[in-house]
């Protein structure tokens, strides 16, 4: 029956591994999208971006703000889209909400200027997009870790069952 006991133990091992690989997967990730460079409304701001960090705009701003972005330099190529649907991250105390994806085709340097149409004191950033990747490999960690604890601890607890079982019928057989 210690079998049985053990493929527990290691099922819960496997539980908390999970889950830990889950948090830290989803923190790294939740933190390497934290907006790198910040500058206020209608101030004009010089950044370096590199596609493969698909860079995006965030806001942070207090209430509902109408807001314009334009984007120079680099190849002349440096485009601004709106994103599909709401994507937010904390820093600190500041909630800053991506609102436009930064298209450039190189490496280089940009000059981003934002404004808005209300004086609410909003403020602008700059940084690399939240890696869905990231959150995918810590949601398969959460799913998967433990589902293969699980399930071996429950092929050994019934082997473990049917074979006492059989051994119990043998002996009241035999005697």
């Amino acid at each position: 029956m210690w079998w049985a006991w053990a493929a527990w133990g290691v099922a819960l091992v496997c539980v908390v591994a999970g889950v830990a690989l889950f948090a830290g997967g989803v923190s790294a990730t939740v933190n390497g999208a934290l907006p790198t460079k910040t500058f206020a409304a209608d101030e004009t701001v010089s950044v370096t971006v590199d596609p493969a960090d698909d860079p995006v705009v965030y806001l942070a701003s207090a209430t509902p703000v109408q807001y314009t972005c334009s984007v120079t330099g680099g190849d002349g190529r440096g485009l601004l889209a709106r994103l599909p649907g709401t994507m937010t991250v904390t820093q600190g105390t500041t909630r800053w909400q991506a609102i436009l994806a930064l298209n450039v085709s190189r490496t280089g340097g940009y000059v981003l200027k934002c404004g808005t149409l209300q004086s609410v004191g909003a403020r602008f950033a700059v940084g690399p997009s939240v890696d869905a990747g990231g959150i995918a490999g810590g949601v398969a960690a959460l799913v998967l870790l433990p589902g293969a604890g699980i399930l071996l601890a429950l092929v050994v607890t019934v082997v473990v069952l049917v074979r006492r079982s059989s051994h119990r019928r043998r002996l009241t057989a035999g005697g």
